[in-house]
């Protein structure tokens, strides 16, 4: 009996840490959030986020990459002149959070509210990591709005995502008006040919990606040539092995990808992700 009482306690427990939240400059228990009817965040998907793996149970870790995703968001701040956080209430809210969660989603509203909220790592995350994934390339109207800032308004990868999932496929991969392919539903594309990688340019519209950024960066320091040009149908068709990345997968290999006439096959357990995997 005494077990039974023990386990429904740490289940209880579980399910509270689950369901808590920062915003606004408080700790906040509950499932749902507040906001106006008029709330400009509610009514057109008007904030910006980033989201980030917590390495080492420190913001500051090398691979957490604190101030990067801090410029990300300043950054979006700017360039739609809203106004600034609090920033050392960001990083107090960041800090409680990351006591229960190794992945934190930081959102900021047009006045400057923040709300952090908190998730564990995918279960089969080390078994896709291992073996790969499934993606479908969809069609080119699922395409990100203002592709370079991450807005909450994230109707089109949602759908997309979606729409994969219904398929039996893992992730989306996303195109624009030429076919091209761009990135997937929430990471960054990677392609070995020739002896090294390719990754879309972010001239194609694509989000320069925290992950992709470092790692384009890496690579160079590791005397490895980076190629960042259109990923053309033919192009996609040469690559040995594909991959995306973000910052809570780190690098997922890709092993089938379905189009709307065939797919296409990659090797997950090419010996080139060695490489990648060894920044992490």
């Amino acid at each position: 009996m005494e077990e039974v009482l023990e386990s429904a306690a740490i289940v209880t427990e579980e399910r509270r840490i689950y369901f808590i939240y920062w915003y606004n400059g408080q700790l906040i228990e509950s499932q749902t959030l507040e906001l106006s009817i008029n709330d400009p965040g509610l009514l057109y998907g008007a904030t910006i986020f980033t989201t980030m793996r917590v390495y080492e149970n420190s913001l500051d870790s090398r691979l957490t990459h604190w101030t990067l995703h801090c410029d990300r968001l300043l950054f979006s701040l700017k360039a739609f002149s809203w106004q600034q956080p609090d920033w050392n209430r960001v990083r107090q809210g960041a800090e409680i959070l990351l006591q229960h969660f190794p992945i934190l989603r930081i959102t900021l509203f047009p006045d400057g509210r923040e709300w952090i909220t908190g998730r564990l790592l995918p279960e089969d995350l080390s078994e896709k990591q291992a073996n790969g994934v499934v993606c479908t390339v969809v069609s080119a109207e699922y395409d990100r709005t203002l592709a370079s800032h991450k807005t909450g308004n994230y109707l089109s990868p949602w759908l997309a995502r979606n729409i994969s999932l219904n398929l039996a496929a893992q992730e989306a991969i996303l195109v624009d008006q030429a076919g091209n392919w761009l990135e997937t539903s929430t990471g960054n594309l990677w392609g070995w040919r020739d002896g090294f990688w390719w990754t879309p340019p972010l001239t194609g519209g694509i989000l320069p990606g925290i992950v992709r950024s470092q790692l384009v960066k890496w690579l160079q320091s590791q005397q490895q040539q980076v190629k960042e040009e259109p990923w053309t149908m033919e192009l996609v068709k040469e690559f040995t092995a594909i991959a995306y990345t973000n910052s809570v997968v780190e690098i997922l290999p890709i092993h089938t990808v379905h189009q709307p006439v065939g797919s296409l096959q990659y090797n997950p357990h090419h010996s080139s992700f060695q490489l990648l995997r060894s920044f992490f």
